[in-house]
C-alpha cells in the first residue's frame, strides 16, 4: 500500500513538471491519437527583457516576439535538445554570442528577422549541422565574410534582404549550382531560395556571378525578387541587375623573375615580381621572419597588370632568407617566393707564429679555406691579416729580410721536424714551394702619386691572368691598421685612395699559394700639399677689386689724352678774323617765312656766347620779339 501511495505522489509531480510553462509565455501542448505529441512555446510579452531560461525541456518550437530582448547569452538553449524551429523576432537584439545556440543538433529552422543585428557569428551555424532555413530579414548587416561561406553548405533557404550589404564573396555563388560544377536538376526539393532585395548594392565584379544569376531563366537558385537594382557606382545607380554588364573577378596570380638568387657580399640585388588579375591586384613585399621590407617601386602598366621591384644595397650576410611577393585582391590571394643568399668568401688567414720547441725558432702558418661556391655562383676574395706577434719575432705584411731572419731560419732543422704525419704534410708543403718558385709577381713599382693617391703597377710570371690578388698598403709601422684591395694578377694595375699626404706607405701584394715571406712589398710618399686654398681665394678677390677700380680710370685717361690730341690739331685763327667774326647781324623773326643763306655774315658766331647773353638772343627769337617787329625791312644788330 505503501509502494502505490509513492508512486501516485511521483506520477502527480511529473505532470505538474511536464506541463510547467513561463510566467511571461505561453505553452501549448499538441497531442496525437497515440499519446504523442510536441509542445509549443511562445514569449511575446513586451515587458521580457532575457531569453526565458525555464522553458520545458520538450519543447519542439520556441518563439521569442515583439519583446525587449536586447542580447542572446551563450548557451541559451544548451537543454532544449528536441528544439527544431528557433523563431527570436521583431525584438531589440544587436548581439549574438558565438554559442549562442550550442546544442542544437537537430534546429531546422533558425529566424531572427526584425532585429538590430550588425555582426553575426557564421561560426556558430556548425552547432546546427541540420540547418536548413536562416532568416536575417530587416538587420543592419553590413558584409558576409568569406569565412561564412563553409557554414551555408546546407542552407536552402537564406534570407538577407532589408540590410546595408553592398556587397558579397565572389566564391560565394560558387556553392549553389550552376557555379559549383554540378548538374542542374529540375528536383524542386533541391531548390535555393535567397532574398537579397532591399540593399545598396555595390555593382563590381564581386557580385557579378549574381547578376548573370539574375539573367538566368531556370537554375536551382530562386531569386525572391528579380528586379534587383544598383545603387552604385553612379554610372549604374539605379539600374537593374538583369541589364548589368560587368566583368567578372579574376584570382592573382604572380610569377617572379627568379626563384632563388645568390649574390656577392656588398652587390645590390633587385628582385621582381608581376602580378594579374581583376581587379588589378595590390602587390606587398614580406621577408619570412617578419620583418618590415622596405625599398619597393610598383607601377601598374595596365588594367589587371602590376608589377613590384624591390633593392637591396650593399647586401649583408643578415639580407639573406626569404622574399615573398603577394598579391592580393577582391577575389583572392597568391604568393610567390624568392630565396636570396650571399656567396660565400675565400678567407687567407696568417696565425700568430708558432714557436719551434727544439730549434727555438718561430714559423709562420698560412691557412687557407676551400671555397664552397655553388656553380656559376661568383665568390668572394677576402683576406684578414691580423696583427701576428710572439716573444720572438713579429710577421708583418711587408717582409724585410736581416740577418737575424736569416740565422732563426737557418737554425730550423727540417730533418728533425719532419716526422710522422707532421712530417709528411711539412714535406708536402716544401714540395709545392718549390714547384710554386716560378710562379711570382714582380717589377713591383708606384707610379702617378698623389697627395691621397697612388697608382700600383706590376707584373707577373707564370700566374693565370684570373688569379686572385690581394693589395694590402698601411702607413709605415703601423701593421695593425690595414687596407685592402681586391683584384687580379691580369689587371696589372690598381688605385690605392684614401692615403693621407707627405706620408709613407708600405704595400704588399699577396698572391694565392705564394710562399710564406715571398710577397713582394715596396714603400712610398704621397706628395706634401700645402693648403693655399684660402689664400688663392683672397688673392682672387683682391684682384678683382683692384680690375673694378682700374678700369674706369684707364679709360677716363685715355678719353682725355684723346681730346687734348684732337684739340691740338685744329689750327688758331687769326687775330683779325676774330674781330670779322666778332659782329653778327641777326634778322628780325617775323611770321613769314625767310630762307636761310649761306652768307657768312647772317650765322653765328663761332666763339664761345655768354649764358645771359644766349638768353637774351632766345628772347628775342620768341614768339613776342615776331609780334614786336613786323616789319620786315627793319633789322637789329646786337653786339655779341
Amino acid at each position: 500500500m505503501r509502494c502505490l501511495l509513492y508512486a501516485h505522489v511521483f506520477l502527480c509531480c511529473l505532470s505538474v513538471a511536464h506541463s510547467f510553462c513561463p510566467s511571461q509565455c505561453t505553452c501549448v501542448f499538441h497531442g496525437r491519437s497515440d499519446g504523442t505529441g510536441s509542445r509549443s512555446v511562445l514569449c511575446n510579452d513586451p515587458d521580457m527583457s532575457d531569453i526565458p531560461v525555464n522553458v520545458p525541456v520538450d519543447t519542439v518550437k520556441l518563439r521569442v516576439e515583439k519583446t525587449a530582448v536586447r542580447r542572446i547569452p551563450t548557451e541559451a538553449f544548451y537543454y532544449l535538445v528536441d528544439l527544431r524551429y528557433l523563431w527570436i523576432t521583431y525584438n531589440s537584439i544587436s548581439s549574438v554570442d558565438t554559442g549562442s545556440f550550442y546544442n542544437l543538433k537537430v534546429l531546422h529552422e533558425l529566424r531572427l528577422d526584425g532585429n538590430l543585428i550588425s555582426m553575426f557569428p557564421w561560426e556558430s551555424l556548425k552547432e546546427m549541422p541540420r540547418l536548413r532555413t536562416l532568416d536575417l530579414h530587416n538587420n543592419r548587416l553590413t558584409n558576409v565574410p568569406i569565412e561564412a561561406i563553409p557554414y551555408l553548405l546546407n542552407i536552402t533557404y537564406l534570407d538577407l534582404s532589408s540590410n546595408k550589404l553592398t556587397t558579397l564573396p565572389s566564391d560565394l555563388m560558387d556553392i549553389w549550382p550552376p557555379f559549383n560544377g554540378m548538374p542542374i536538376s529540375s528536383n524542386a526539393s533541391q531548390k535555393v531560395v535567397l532574398g537579397l532585395q532591399d540593399n545598396p548594392w555595390l555593382c563590381d565584379c564581386r557580385i557579378s556571378k549574381l547578376i548573370e544569376l539574375s539573367k538566368m531563366t531556370e537554375t536551382p537558385v530562386v531569386l525572391m525578387d528579380l528586379f534587383l537594382s544598383c545603387s552604385a557606382p553612379e554610372n549604374l545607380a539605379g539600374v537593374l541587375f538583369q541589364r548589368a554588364e560587368l566583368d567578372q573577378c579574376v584570382k592573382p596570380s604572380v610569377m617572379t623573375s627568379a626563384t632563388k638568387i645568390t649574390s656577392p657580399l656588398g652587390s645590390n640585388v633587385l628582385l621582381r615580381c608581376d602580378a594579374t588579375g581583376h581587379p588589378t591586384p595590390a602587390l606587398v613585399w614580406a621577408k619570412s621572419d617578419g620583418s618590415p621590407v622596405n625599398n619597393t617601386v610598383q607601377e601598374s602598366p595596365g588594367d589587371g597588370i602590376r608589377w613590384s621591384i624591390m633593392s637591396l644595397h650593399g647586401i649583408l650576410n643578415k639580407d639573406a632568407g626569404d622574399y615573398s611577393c603577394k598579391a592580393k585582391n577582391v577575389a583572392g590571394n597568391a604568393a610567390a617566393t624568392i630565396s636570396v643568399s650571399v656567396a660565400s668568401t675565400i678567407s687567407t688567414t696568417i696565425p700568430p707564429l708558432r714557436p719551434n720547441i727544439e730549434s727555438g725558432a718561430a714559423t709562420p702558418a698560412t691557412t687557407l679555406s676551400p671555397p664552397t661556391s655553388t656553380p656559376n655562383t661568383p665568390s668572394v676574395v677576402s683576406t684578414v691579416l691580423p696583427r701576428a706577434s710572439t716573444t720572438q719575432s713579429t710577421i708583418s705584411v711587408k717582409r724585410k729580410t736581416t740577418p737575424s731572419d736569416g740565422l732563426q731560419r737557418a737554425s730550423v732543422k727540417p730533418a728533425k721536424i719532419q716526422q710522422g704525419s707532421n712530417g709528411r704534410k711539412l714535406a708536402a708543403d716544401e714540395k709545392s714551394k718549390k714547384n710554386d718558385a716560378s710562379k711570382s709577381v714582380k717589377d713591383l713599382k708606384i707610379v702617378e702619386e698623389t697627395s691621397d693617391s697612388a697608382v700600383l703597377l706590376w707584373t707577373t710570371d707564370g700566374i693565370l691572368s684570373d688569379a686572385p690578388l690581394t693589395v694590402v698598403y698601411s702607413r709605415y709601422g703601423e701593421d695593425d691598421i690595414k687596407r685592402t684591395v681586391e683584384t687580379n694578377a691580369g689587371s696589372g694595375k690598381v688605385l690605392l685612395e684614401g692615403l693621407a699626404s707627405g706620408l709613407r706607405y708600405s704595400v704588399c701584394l699577396v698572391a694565392k699559394g705564394s710562399p710564406a715571406g715571398k710577397d713582394p712589398c715596396i714603400d712610398f710618399y704621397t706628395l706634401d700639399v700645402v693648403d693655399d686654398g684660402g689664400q688663392n681665394q683672397l688673392f682672387m678677390i683682391i684682384s678683382g677689386i683692384a680690375c673694378a677700380v682700374a678700369l674706369p680710370l684707364i679709360a677716363l685717361l685715355l678719353y682725355k689724352i684723346l681730346a687734348l690730341y684732337c684739340k691740338g690739331s685744329s689750327t688758331p685763327l687769326d687775330e683779325e678774323e676774330l674781330e670779322k667774326d666778332s659782329y653778327v647781324k641777326f634778322e628780325t623773326i617775323s611770321m613769314k617765312q625767310r630762307t636761310l643763306t649761306s652768307h657768312p655774315t647772317e650765322l653765328w658766331a663761332r666763339r664761345q656766347t655768354h649764358e645771359s647773353e644766349r638768353m637774351l638772343l632766345c628772347s628775342r627769337s620768341s614768339i613776342d620779339s615776331q609780334m614786336t617787329y613786323k616789319s620786315d625791312s627793319c633789322r637789329s644788330e646786337y653786339l655779341c
